[in-house]
């Protein structure tokens, strides 16, 4: 392909990112909700397990001229969730973002340090309003066809044959093996969630949505910090949190939201031991966020963060989010 065919098509792609954005503002306005901007940096952030953030110094009257300080004073938002939910907890109904977000050290076709994601919350839903939201959402933002939903065990059953609430690690490892997964060599023995992340990733996730968006739901609890935990008729205890998939590739993740503070503390001090254990730094707790959520509190929500790029990529048939971004990293 020629030089200016090459420009013609980024040029277009770049117009269709456009439309897109127009119909997700069009969405989200005839349902009553209110865009809001909220920092991209701030001295607090939401721990997380598996992603870094951005530490970003500061430069005070005292610093030598031209010099960052050796601590980190602020961190650049992996996501807008925790002043999304402060806005919640002052009263907000029904709120969404376009925004920049930042994690340190993602890069490949589908990974970009910084990206667009598109968050949105609305007080009284439960999962499945949520979920049925998010499908609307991507059929009319991406002309997707409706979305099947899959429990998340049912995957694991359908694509991996394991039971993805009660096999033990050691069946996890020997079906990995029979599936030919290549197990790293730092994988902790065991970790029951680390054995279903290299199955999800490796076997699971390339086999949904292929004919049309799939949303999985009811994670493993241990896999769901920041949802509300419930416990099913056969007593399998799981997180209410749901992901949406297209063409194997992951575009949103989404909760019916946990609103204990005192739960979220305890989770979040899980998160930061964990990360201390595999020699990364713990990070602040939000406790602003925690603060609000204490008084007046954070009313019974469901939430989703979806990564723009992506959802441009697909419904660009592009290869990579770069081809439907200005410019990559």
């Amino acid at each position: 392909m020629s030089g200016d065919a090459d420009l013609s098509l980024r040029h277009e792609r770049l117009r269709r990112r456009a439309e897109m954005l127009r119909r997700l503002r069009e969405f989200f306005a005839t349902r009553g909700f209110l865009e809001v901007e909220t920092p991209t940096v701030d001295s607090e952030i939401i721990p997380e397990l598996h992603i870094e953030p951005f530490g970003v110094g500061e430069i005070s009257p005292a610093a030598p001229a031209g010099r960052w300080p050796a601590a980190t004073a602020y961190f650049l938002q992996a996501s807008p969730e925790l002043h999304m939910k402060r806005l919640l907890c002052e009263g907000l109904p029904a709120i969404y973002q376009v925004t920049r977000s930042f994690r340190c050290g993602e890069r490949g076709t589908i990974h970009n340090p910084e990206f667009t994601m598109v968050e949105w919350y609305r007080t009284g839903d439960d999962m499945a309003a949520g979920m049925t939201l998010l499908d609307e959402f991507c059929q009319a933002v991406a002309g997707s066809d409706a979305a099947k939903c899959t429990s998340y065990n049912e995957a694991f059953h359908v694509h991996a044959s394991v039971d993805a609430h009660r096999t033990t690690c050691d069946e996890l490892a020997a079906a990995a093996n029979r599936l030919g997964v290549a197990i790293p060599e730092g994988i902790h023995a065991n970790d029951r969630d680390e054995w279903l992340n290299l199955l999800l990733t490796a076997v699971v996730e390339p086999r949904l949505g292929v004919d049309r968006p799939e949303i999985l739901y009811d994670y493993p609890a241990s896999q769901s910090a920041l949802a509300v935990a419930a416990t099913r008729d056969d007593g399998t205890q799981v997180g209410e949190r749901f992901e949406l998939y297209w063409h194997g590739v992951e575009l949103a993740n989404g909760y019916h939201e946990l609103t204990d503070a005192a739960a979220l503390r305890a989770r979040l001090e899980v998160v930061n031991r964990q990360r201390s254990a595999d020699n990364r730094p713990a990070l602040p707790l939000p406790e602003k966020l925690l603060t609000a959520m204490t008084d007046p509190g954070l009313p019974a929500c469901s939430g989703c963060a979806l990564g723009f790029d992506r959802l441009a990529m697909l419904a660009c048939e592009a290869e990579s989010i770069d081809d439907v971004m200005a410019f990559g990293w």
